[in-house]
């Protein structure tokens, strides 16, 4: 999990000024940019631009369809979306480059990206992008005098193969890349330490160092986390982690996945570790069994009472829910306790170090929303002041007081369409949009015959 002692530049030192862009451009090293948006399931979509016509257009950006922010998974173009659609012609957003983080792609050679920001014709921000979602909640809490800083954990998947040979097996027959629990070996198979290697190095590379690359319990599971630091910064340097995790590990002939959950009994999470600071100190800052400082007290409170009506943003797939079982390490219900994986918000640490892990987002959300999400919940903490409900001190699958998690994506757009708490954080319109990319995705699934059917029924009805 994330330490908390990193806050110092070299966590972003590889990444590169506009000035230094401009030398590597001139000394032919670098001839692409790739300019990504992080589309509603965090996914980067963009152009590969002409390096030398970049830097000349900078900082006009880029024209991209308005539909990569308003789609479902498989980009089709689909109505019902207010951003745009067949009522608007499908009409363009301007995508304005941040270029105070530029990452050049050791996997790529000759290349880096860039993140941008959508806006509207004349640059008013486009409310439903996700880290413009995201900026908004620490725009709220900034309002109350604090910064949230974050460390993300992400949990994956890697099986042999193709994508090719995968599709043509129709998913079945999925091999991992290592068939025992290897939680934390050191005495892995050689392909796997490859490609820890590589994804450290390609990572560090691209301003985005990790601090630790393991095996996690699952066969084939992998997990990395990254130090602390700037909120927005720790999403995008996830996306830059997910599309190196795609690229390296197609060159060693594996496949991962990043769906919640794969295959009955496997989970894999997106961990949020994060606490707040009033400038340069740790407001959640306690000795080992003493009360909670009032700040993390409204702070847990409003993730347990918030996060249920958030849903959609941290959950966004029927898939989502398969991962919520018992002693899965996953959470069952909106349940805290200290030190316990059992519950959907963890706390942690000690006197500066002191700090929440949010268990509740599996591998298939977008960070931007995730975080988002969290950070809208300690701010109704914060401002409603809920009372908070007693910590969980056993096992947290057995409790019965906490609210449980919902069943089903249905279950939790219920709770998320109409809840004043996502619509006083978020607004009506990305309340609208992103119930609307729920709805999609159930309609896509339902009325769907699954393996499951086949095998438990074609014989016996």
């Amino acid at each position: 999990m994330p330490g908390q002692t990193s806050h110092s530049p070299s966590a972003s030192s590889r990444l590169l000024t506009r000035g230094e862009l401009g030398a590597l451009v001139q000394a032919g090293e670098i001839d692409t940019v790739m300019l990504g948006v992080p589309d509603m399931l965090g996914r980067l979509k963009g152009k590969d631009l002409n390096a030398l016509h970049f830097l000349s257009q900078l900082p006009a950006g880029s024209q991209m369809c308005g539909y990569v922010l308003a789609s479902d998974v498989d980009m089709n173009p689909l109505p019902g979306y207010e951003l745009t659609g067949w009522h608007d012609g499908y009409g363009d957003l301007h995508v304005i480059p941040d270029v105070s983080a530029i990452r050049r792609l050791s996997y790529l050679p000759g290349t880096v990206l860039i993140h941008g920001d959508a806006v509207h014709p004349g640059g008013r921000p486009v409310e439903v992008a996700p880290r413009q979602m995201l900026r908004r909640q620490l725009e709220a809490l900034a309002a109350h005098g604090l910064q949230a800083r974050v460390g993300l954990e992400s949990e994956f998947v890697l099986y042999k193969g193709t994508q090719t040979r995968i599709r043509r097996a129709g998913y079945r027959g999925l091999q991992p890349v290592a068939f025992d629990n290897l939680d934390y070996a050191l005495d892995r198979p050689p392909a796997v330490s490859s490609f820890f290697h590589r994804l450290q190095y390609a990572l560090r590379q691209a301003g985005a160092p990790v601090e630790a690359v393991k095996p996690e319990g699952a066969p084939g599971q992998v997990e990395v986390t990254w130090p602390y630091g700037d909120p927005l910064r720790a999403c995008d340097a996830y996306t830059v982690h997910k599309h190196a995790v795609r690229h390296i590990a197609a060159r060693h002939r594996m496949i991962p996945t990043f769906m919640a959950a794969p295959q009955t009994g496997i989970g894999s999470g997106l961990h949020l570790h994060l606490s707040l600071w009033r400038t340069t100190d740790p407001v959640f800052a306690m000795r080992p069994e003493e009360d909670l400082p009032d700040l993390l007290q409204h702070s847990v409170a409003g993730l347990v009472t918030a996060m249920p009506h958030l849903v959609p943003l941290y959950a966004p797939t029927t898939n989502s829910f398969a991962r919520y079982m018992p002693h899965s390490f996953a959470p069952t219900n909106y349940s805290w306790g200290r030190d316990n994986r059992t519950c959907a918000i963890r706390l942690l640490g000690h006197h500066e170090h002191t700090h929440l892990e949010v268990r509740l987002p599996g591998a298939d959300a977008n960070p931007y929303l995730a975080l988002a999400a969290a950070i809208a919940a300690i701010v109704h903490g914060l401002t409603q002041r809920p009372k908070l409900p007693a910590p969980c001190t056993g096992n947290a699958y057995q409790a019965v007081d906490p609210l449980p998690v919902p069943r089903s994506l249905e279950e939790a757009l219920t709770d998320f369409t109409d809840s004043q708490i996502a619509l006083h954080a978020f607004g009506a319109p990305v309340v609208a949009h992103y119930s609307h990319a729920a709805e999609i995705e159930i309609q896509a699934q339902r009325g769907q015959v699954t393996d499951i059917d086949r095998e438990r029924w074609f014989l016996r009805a």
